[in-house]
């Protein structure tokens, strides 16, 4: 803060600026050195994927769709089935290797629980890959 030695006994309400230009003009020099060393691109030759891996690979299994409709029906691959057969089938479908992913499609008014409960019938019968389906907003 600086002070006047004039007949005003108050501070100066002026803020000093020579501090201030000094540090810029030291930050300008600095990038008017660095801006030219950051534009040379250094050619690096990166190694290519090879993805043509299929033989080693498990063959790919296609995923099981559960559809729950709000009046708590349920349907594997659009075919209504039991609860029941629907647990039979996830237990025979974990025994398979590798396990089908388990999708879980459930409308917009089926209550959570009954969505739950087909998830934790998948899981008993040891289904490790469970998913769910939605649409994507599209209000965006």
């Amino acid at each position: 803060m600086a002070f006047s030695t004039g007949s005003n006994s108050g501070p100066m309400a002026e803020i000093n600026v020579t501090p201030l230009v000094d540090v810029m003009l030291v930050l300008l020099i600095i990038f008017m050195i660095t801006a030219p060393l950051m534009s040379h691109k250094i050619q690096v030759a990166l190694p290519e994927a090879n993805l043509d891996r299929k033989e080693d690979m498990a063959p790919e299994v296609p995923p099981i769709t559960i559809a729950i409709e709000a009046d708590g029906s349920v349907f594997w691959n659009d075919e209504p089935v039991t609860e029941a057969l629907m647990e039979s089938r996830l237990s025979v479908e974990a025994q398979k290797t590798p396990q089908p992913q388990i999708n879980i499609r459930g409308d917009k008014t089926t209550k959570y629980r009954t969505v739950k409960d087909v998830v934790q019938i998948a899981q008993s019968q040891g289904m490790r890959k469970v998913g769910f389906i939605a649409i994507k907003d599209r209000s965006n």
